[in-house]
């Protein structure tokens, strides 16, 4: 049985595709998989050329974060993977804009409309970055989202463009395991090429 930990944050249009991935290894292989909070709010604040997210309101990318940690609060971590996966269907699938209308529909999938609030309360700020930091400081601060924790081995990625599925999906996690394991190992790379896929 492999430990995974699956770190994200729900407006990654590439942290969605690879939960797409890991899920259905976790058919295939004997998985026990949690989903974790990171923020690329947190990530990118104060880098250059960004715009502040205290500027984008209803847009704030700390919103989507700070309403999942309320949810874990309330209904563990079944509950953060439901509000991941209604909030992924919402956003990346359905393509349901804006942010803050699809915050409300995953909420209300969950029973759980009252924690609206929580998306605009910065006293939730502290435990996301609790979790952010616990995702990023293995793999360091030149990555994003989704970062995976296999058994206590952390890499950035897969970074993939359409979900692979059945044995791919295994092989590509056989094969991700064997590289990242290897204390030598640190990057593997090409550009990306080709439109999202997200079914």
């Amino acid at each position: 049985m492999h430990t995974v930990d699956f770190y994200f944050d729900p407006v990654c249009p590439f942290a969605w595709i690879t939960y797409g991935w890991i899920s259905e290894v976790e058919r295939l292989r004997p998985i026990d998989l949690s989903v974790r909070i990171m923020s690329l709010a947190a990530l990118n604040e104060g880098r250059e050329g960004r715009v502040p997210e205290a500027e984008k309101g209803l847009d704030s990318g700390w919103r989507p974060v700070r309403a999942a940690v309320a949810v874990e609060e309330r209904l563990g971590q079944a509950g953060l993977r439901r509000y991941y996966e209604a909030f992924g269907r919402l956003f990346h699938v359905e393509r349901v804009r804006p942010r803050d209308r699809v915050i409300r529909q995953a909420l209300a999938e969950l029973d759980a409309a009252d924690l609206l609030a929580a998306a605009d309360d910065p006293a939730y700020d502290e435990r996301v970055r609790k979790s952010h930091d616990a995702g990023m400081e293995p793999v360091g601060l030149e990555v994003g989202t989704p970062t995976i924790h296999v058994d206590g081995v952390a890499f950035f990625g897969p970074v993939l463009n359409a979900i692979p599925r059945g044995q791919e999906a295994a092989d590509l996690f056989d094969g991700a395991l064997l590289l990242a394991r290897n204390p030598h190992f640190s990057e593997l790379k090409r550009t990306r090429a080709g439109e999202l896929r997200f079914d």
